[in-house]
């Protein structure tokens, strides 16, 4: 708990800035690309984040990195805020914190659909303008296979799970069975 309310304070300052001058696009490549290259290169992201080492050496690393990768002095400063301040092991929870609200900023959401069976293209888009409808956004589908859910598909967006499975279905006629209902 402590880790999301960490990462979404630090996303919201840096989304902040980016709606103030109106680079919240180039802060979510720069911050996405920083930490996908940290977690490439684990044992310089170890290295930095290591307190064994000097911490003025750590930090001068880290500013390197930061000049290597041609950050904007936006990015380059809030990556030396986050190891200054001891936050630097969040940057990937962050940057996905990050990603989340500059598409939220952007009238985009994202559903995880979770399905028995491969859904054809015309199914996918059926699903897709649903959500759209339902949501008022765009929708990003994740698309994923469940042999187990037996028929049908369940879909989370959000905190909204929309559960319309054979799987679910059995389930609670046998609860209900249990309980001495009819069906």
């Amino acid at each position: 708990m402590k880790d999301i309310a960490i990462s979404r304070r630090y996303a919201k300052a840096l989304l902040l800035i980016g709606k103030e001058d109106g680079q919240a696009e180039t802060y979510r490549e720069q911050l996405s690309g920083m930490a996908a290259f940290l977690a490439r290169e684990t044992e310089l992201s170890s290295a930095i984040a290591n307190p064994i080492y000097e911490c003025d050496g750590r930090r001068g690393v880290l500013k390197v990195v930061v000049e290597k990768l041609g950050l904007s002095p936006v990015i380059a400063s809030f990556t030396l805020l986050l190891f200054d301040k001891g936050r630097f092991g969040y940057l990937g929870s962050i940057d996905e914190t990050y990603q989340e609200l500059v598409d939220e900023l952007n009238g985009i959401a994202h559903a995880h659909v979770v399905s028995a069976v491969d859904l054809s293209e015309d199914a996918v888009e059926k699903i897709k303008a649903s959500l759209s409808a339902l949501t008022g956004k765009d929708v990003i589908l994740n698309l994923e296979k469940d042999p187990g859910l037996i028929g049908g598909i369940v879909t989370k967006i959000g905190d909204l799970v929309l559960d319309g499975s054979v799987r679910t279905q059995l389930q609670n006629m046998k609860e209900s069975f249990k309980r001495g209902e009819s069906v």
